[in-house]
């Protein structure tokens, strides 16, 4: 991808919590030395369904009945208090205060399982501590790719693709926003077109899963959580913080093979 449309450069942070050379690393993500074959991503992401269905789905319901419940609770508050016209922009805010956490879990939980470490229905709800760092990365993501659109469309879509792993970054390496867009940016524009064509495919493969009733999503959308797991995987590695303090020992020792 041609770096008209580029980003301001920016110091990036670099990866120092995770010792397993398997799969790869910040420096690595930004120098294009990573696989990255679409086929391959999703067979894999298939199989890893196997026995992780039932929790990503109790992960979804459990996210889904809390936002009612604070959609509820909060409409409920501003209808007590008069405060209806303003109501709707407070709302707006705390659900995404909310979602922007859960949906950084779900990454989380198909990063883990793309690794086969054990997963937790409950570990979505495990990041509301960086809710307020997520929703400023989705308020700047947002506008540099609103300018992006406006610009000719084409770097809104460049930057809209470049971004995909920016709040994954965040949730699973800890790391400031900019340096998140900055690391996802310049590690998928080495794969830009690839990219494209897999977050195609993918939308396709779970829009198809949801005409017979929606039954297909009992499969598709655990599936595509974890593709996306095993890209950031093999992008950027993972830190010994998401595989715990109990598997880390296990998971570096193992025989790759074996993995």
């Amino acid at each position: 991808m041609s770096d008209v449309y580029e980003t301001p450069e920016s110091d990036l942070v670099k990866q120092s919590d995770y010792d397993n050379s398997e799969y790869g690393s910040i420096e690595d993500a930004i120098a294009g030395n990573y696989k990255f074959e679409i086929g391959e991503v999703i067979s894999e992401a298939w199989n890893k369904t196997k026995g992780a269905k039932g929790t990503f789905f109790l992960a979804f319901i459990m996210a889904y009945f809390s936002l009612i419940v604070i959609a509820v609770v909060t409409i409920s508050i501003f209808a007590a208090l008069d405060l209806v016209g303003i109501g709707s922009i407070v709302m707006q805010i705390i659900m995404n205060l909310m979602i922007l956490p859960i949906c950084a879990g779900m990454f989380i939980l198909g990063i883990k399982r793309s690794i086969d470490i054990p997963i937790q229905a409950t570990s979505v709800f495990g990041h509301f501590k960086k809710a307020l760092k997520l929703f400023g990365a989705m308020i700047l993501l947002n506008i540099i790719i609103m300018i992006g659109y406006l610009l000719l469309i084409l770097p809104g879509i460049y930057l809209t693709i470049a971004y995909v792993m920016a709040i994954p970054l965040m949730a699973e390496k800890n790391i400031g926003i900019w340096e998140a867009m900055e690391t996802s940016r310049k590690a998928i524009t080495k794969r830009w077109f690839t990219m494209l064509l897999f977050c195609i495919l993918i939308s396709i493969i779970v829009f198809i899963s949801m005409i017979p009733l929606g039954i297909g999503l009992i499969w598709t959308l655990p599936m595509c959580l974890i593709a996306y797991g095993i890209i950031y995987r093999n992008m950027f590695g993972v830190s010994s913080a998401t595989l715990g303090d109990n598997v880390v020992e296990n998971y570096v020792d193992a025989d790759p093979v074996a993995r």
